[in-house]
């Protein structure tokens, strides 16, 4: 059956199909929609946007449609902006409410044959339930406003900097609304007018309170390093790699910075002579395993196309750790649920905990549960604070 849900706004629950509307929480079980809303749940149901690798529909709409697809496209702009005029908000109103009864069926026909035509006309993608699983974390944190407190970074709002991170604050949703699709090698990026929080200072991170009880961090310690070790096979070891490097690698030449700068220098420069380091890590292995001379496909069925030697290695290790780090988020993300605590965000290859006083006793089962990846157990940090710009590490 193809159906869609008519609004991502929690307090409107319905769906199309059959040419109709059903204002009902009893959404479709099974069926394909164009994308995953937060209503779904975790029914048999197949993406059209995964399908797609995250295009729009204006981008794989089909030719005999995409006349009309315009047309649908300039009358809701209008709609929208006829909207803003009357200060009339999608957040405060139903989208169903508010648009004319006969376009509202003309926009959401077409949404259900754009549907159609990509699930007929896609290869399911190999990466296909992984990504099911990250737009459903994803679509679980974008619906939970953040706790902001400008109190903590007042001091800061008087540089040019903070003004505009000031003006930056009262212009977008406190929320973390992520694109999967943002970048070719899975990294996340912020939405339009989400809360920045990809983008911002450290410098004005204490803003961000927890709405629970206390932030819990979980980073892997130099992610993208350890996911070359561990795509060459090569044993984790269980301290910081950076120091280990120096001592073991580096031959105690130099402090830990200097053995961070020179192993990275090495990692992503395709033409580097390090001696000491080409020893250590085979990355051309690595690089010819998953790398053809023009595409990419991780572990993980991550599909990189027109990719020249210069950003292959780059490309390989940057897009397994992230997958790998969603991967991990996603298991965290389960483990929690029907608990009060929550995924509050995540930032590049770390994961923000909102955790609740009455699950702290959980701490050490999910430190256990995000390092144990596919490939071995990985180091990772451990922060809390009450805010994320004060974490203090722990040692659990």
């Amino acid at each position: 059956m193809l159906f869609q849900v008519l609004d991502a706004n929690r307090d409107c629950v319905g769906y199309f199909a059959r040419n109709e509307i059903n204002l009902t929480t009893e959404l479709p079980t099974e069926g394909a929609t164009w994308e995953y809303s937060e209503h779904l749940g975790s029914g048999d149901y197949e993406i059209a946007r995964i399908y797609a690798n995250g295009a729009t529909i204006t981008d794989v709409c089909p030719e005999h449609m995409k006349a009309d697809w315009e047309k649908i496209k300039k009358t809701l702009k209008s709609c929208l902006k006829a909207f803003n005029t009357a200060n009339l908000s999608l957040s405060d109103n139903c989208f169903y409410d508010v648009l004319p009864e006969y376009f509202l069926y003309q926009y959401l026909e077409a949404k259900n044959q754009v549907t159609k035509h990509v699930i007929e006309n896609t290869p399911k993608p190999d990466n296909y339930e992984h990504m099911c699983n990250l737009v459903r974390m994803l679509g679980d944190i974008s619906s939970r406003p953040l706790n902001i407190d400008i109190q903590p970074i007042k001091h800061l709002l008087s540089s040019v900097k903070g003004m505009n991170f000031h003006k930056t604050l009262r212009s977008s949703n406190w929320v973390c609304d992520y694109n999967p699709w943002g970048t070719v090698t899975g990294r996340l990026s912020n939405k339009p007018n989400s809360f920045p929080i990809l983008t911002m200072g450290k410098e004005f991170r204490a803003c961000i309170k927890p709405t629970n009880d206390w932030l819990f961090e979980l980073d892997f310690n130099a992610a993208e390093l350890r996911t070359l070790i561990a795509l060459t096979g090569e044993e984790q070891p269980q301290i910081d790699i950076h120091e280990w490097n120096r001592k073991n690698i580096y031959r105690n030449i130099g402090s830990r910075e200097d053995a961070k700068k020179r192993i990275f220098a090495w990692m992503y420069n395709s033409k580097s002579e390090d001696f000491l380091s080409n020893r250590a890590y085979d990355k051309e292995t690595v690089k010819n395993k998953y790398w053809d001379g023009n595409k990419i496909k991780t572990d993980y069925g991550r599909i990189m196309e027109n990719v020249d030697d210069h950003h292959a290695l780059n490309y390989i290790v940057q897009s397994t750790t992230i997958d790998m780090v969603h991967e991990q988020a996603y298991k965290i993300f389960k483990f929690l649920e029907n608990k009060k605590s929550n995924i509050l965000c995540l930032i590049h290859d770390a994961i923000y905990i909102d955790l609740a006083e009455e699950d702290k006793y959980e701490l050490i089962k999910m430190l256990d549960i995000f390092k144990q990846t596919r490939y071995s157990c990985f180091k990772v940090n451990v922060s809390a604070g009450k805010n994320l710009g004060e974490m203090k590490e722990l040692s659990l």
